[in-house]
């Protein structure tokens, strides 16, 4: 969204409508932020209403500039009272305002109500549906999700919203408990379409958003146990980033494609096609913590032991807040694979440690747990 979208001239008509804040959650300054804004994913975008703070809109994951302006126009209006009070739109405000706080299970029940009354060509009906289906994902409502996404996918099929709905009703089918006699069949006609967005360049869909499409491709080809077609996919996969990324004009649009790609690579067993890119970013961007810390990965899966570590060395001299934890994570396992468990030990010690002295909104309990588990097994 920065490198390709936030770019955009069109923006500009929004200058005096929105005041444009960017919050890096990492930071310990920003942890009562991230407190009174709980986030569930990144990157997570929030239209705040300035009399008293609650959350207007809450949007998660990419957008096109033309979804941008739709939105932006849709809850200025309601902010201004101009929006029009037919039931579908009410709900949906209602649905919005919980979404927005994060409370998933009861978005879900008003975004339905605001679908259930929404004419047939209501303007809010693709991003009423993108919401819903996170809504259901979070709450593990998966079999509604991927009956949602089926229903709604021919209808969004031509929009930008066709990426979103086919790859998370698609990740919500294949995380069905596989005793659903339903399950199959949702399966393979959410592939269908999933494979209709991967191949079908004419659909307005965000490069990273259809990386996503693919991502989902490979793991319905890993559920069905058919390593051959998830490996068929995955180097069509790797093609179309190393298009994309070709197609960057600067160092920032080029390394929005490095996550990806290095995961890409990995599943093709292939890292060290990533080494040449992440170089390229860690020499282009050179206080950015995201490079070193993928080539420690990559050096890891290479057993290139020196190298990770060295990676992992620059990583965490960069890194602060619990992004540190991650790299601490990649830096034991590298001690593990070395077959060094003190080290690992000790280091999985300093990630908990870390872990415990963070500020509300960024500590988590969950992740001091895993933690706490992995330090247990290293003693098994």
């Amino acid at each position: 969204m920065r490198a390709y979208v936030f770019t955009d001239a069109s923006l500009e008509r929004h200058a005096g409508q929105f005041v444009w804040l960017e919050i890096n959650t990492e930071k310990k300054d920003n942890a009562p932020v991230r407190q009174q804004y709980p986030v569930a994913a990144l990157p997570t975008y929030l239209v705040v209403d300035p009399r008293d703070e609650s959350v207007l809109l809450r949007w998660v994951g990419g957008a096109k500039v033309e979804q941008l302006h739709s939105m932006l126009d849709e809850v200025l209006a309601s902010y201004q009272g101009r929006a029009p009070a037919a039931p579908a739109d009410e709900a949906l405000a209602r649905a919005d305002a919980l979404y927005g706080e994060a409370r998933y299970a009861e978005a879900v029940v008003a975004y339905r109500e605001a679908l259930d009354a929404a004419p047939t060509q209501w303007e809010a009906y693709s991003r009423t549906v993108e919401s819903l289906l996170f809504a259901m994902s979070s709450t593990q409502r998966y079999a509604e999700g991927a009956r949602l996404a089926l229903q709604a996918y021919p209808r969004v099929r031509h929009t930008a919203s066709a990426a979103n709905v086919a790859a998370t009703g698609l990740d919500c089918a294949l995380s069905m408990t596989k005793d659903d006699s339903t399950r199959g069949r949702l399966i393979d006609s959410l592939v269908e379409a999933a494979e209709q967005v991967a191949g079908d360049t004419s659909i307005p869909v965000a490069a990273d958003d259809r990386s996503a499409v693919f991502i989902t491709l490979v793991s319905a080809r890993e559920d069905a146990g058919d390593t051959a077609g998830a490996r068929q996919i995955a180097e069509r996969w790797a093609a179309f980033l190393e298009e994309e990324a070709a197609k960057a004009k600067t160092p920032d649009a080029r390394a929005v494609f490095d996550s990806h790609r290095l995961s890409a690579y990995l599943e093709l067993g292939e890292p060290e096609r990533a080494i040449p890119m992440l170089e390229a970013s860690e020499r282009d961007l050179p206080d950015d913590y995201n490079p070193p810390a993928r080539l420690a990965i990559v050096y890891q899966r290479m057993e290139k032991w020196d190298e990770a570590l060295a990676a992992s060395d620059r990583a965490l001299a960069k890194a602060y807040g619990p992004r540190r934890l991650t790299y601490l994570r990649t830096r034991a396992a590298i001690f593990e694979g070395m077959g060094d468990k003190d080290r690992a030990r000790a280091t999985l010690a300093d990630a908990v440690r870390e872990a415990e002295a963070l500020p509300e909104g960024q500590r988590s309990e969950r992740t001091i747990a895993r933690l706490r588990e992995m330090l247990t097994a290293l003693d098994e």
